[in-house]
């Protein structure tokens, strides 16, 4: 009786080796690879980026000294003012504040008090100052005594722009209770639409995301008024006097 050769062992399919084929990865686990890739999206971490173009740097900045002297103690934050009384602007204020003062708490130069617009109208009349105004001739006295405070922050938000490209506006002025004498000032403008601002954007949200930038970090950049504010509040106050 003749009988059938056997098949060249090849695992257990019994195929035989034909040299050249590739094993190919079967659909399904292909299919869930992909879907991890996709569903992954931004929490992928991605090497820091090196930018051509160099990041901002505040330019319109005055200082009396370029360190704070030892009475500077306590601070009183007004609320962020605007001169136009437009909407965007309004939203502006009401969206920044909170990010301003974390911001100036943040940097731990001074203790930081917040007046509050009730008790400011109270004492000087109106609920918020952008420092451009004829003052009351008794304000920082009123204001020492009521908060405590060795100067007073005046904060005005000067352009609000919500919609890419983004836009803030910030105009300050830290302003002695006891010689009313400027100790520093700042007014810029930073528009998303210039490339260092944009890069400058991009690296400060690089440095809070601890060196994970990834697209998720780029939309929060383009788009998100809030952390763009918080960029721009940041970046004015890295001028302040050393301490």
């Amino acid at each position: 009786m003749s009988r059938t050769p056997s098949p060249r062992a090849n695992g257990s399919s019994g195929e035989e080796s034909v040299p050249g084929r590739q094993r190919r990865c079967p659909g399904g686990v292909k299919g869930l690879l992909i879907g991890c890739l996709l569903l992954g999206g931004c929490s992928l971490p991605r090497p820091r980026i090196a930018y051509a173009t160099p990041e901002y740097r505040p330019e319109n900045v005055f200082l009396y000294a370029p360190e704070f002297a030892p009475d500077v103690k306590r601070v009183a934050l007004l609320p962020l003012a605007c001169a136009d009384r437009s909407p965007e602007l309004r939203d502006g204020c009401e969206a920044l504040t909170p990010v301003v003062e974390a911001e100036l708490v943040k940097i731990r130069k001074f203790e930081v008090v917040s007046a509050s617009p009730e008790i400011l109208r109270k004492c000087t009349g109106r609920s918020a100052w952008t420092g451009a105004e004829s003052l009351p001739q008794n304000f920082f006295d009123v204001l020492r005594e009521a908060y405590g405070c060795d100067a007073v922050l005046f904060c005005q938000l000067t352009t609000f722009r919500p919609y890419e490209p983004l836009a803030v506006g910030l105009r300050m002025k830290l302003v002695s209770t006891r010689t009313g004498q400027t100790l520093w000032a700042v007014d810029e403008l930073l528009d998303a639409g210039r490339q260092s601002v944009l890069n400058g954007a991009r690296q400060y949200q690089s440095a809070r995301l601890q060196g994970s930038y990834d697209g998720c970090g780029d939309w929060l950049v383009r788009n998100s008024p809030r952390m763009f504010g918080q960029y721009a509040a940041a970046q004015m106050l890295a001028t302040l006097p050393k301490r």
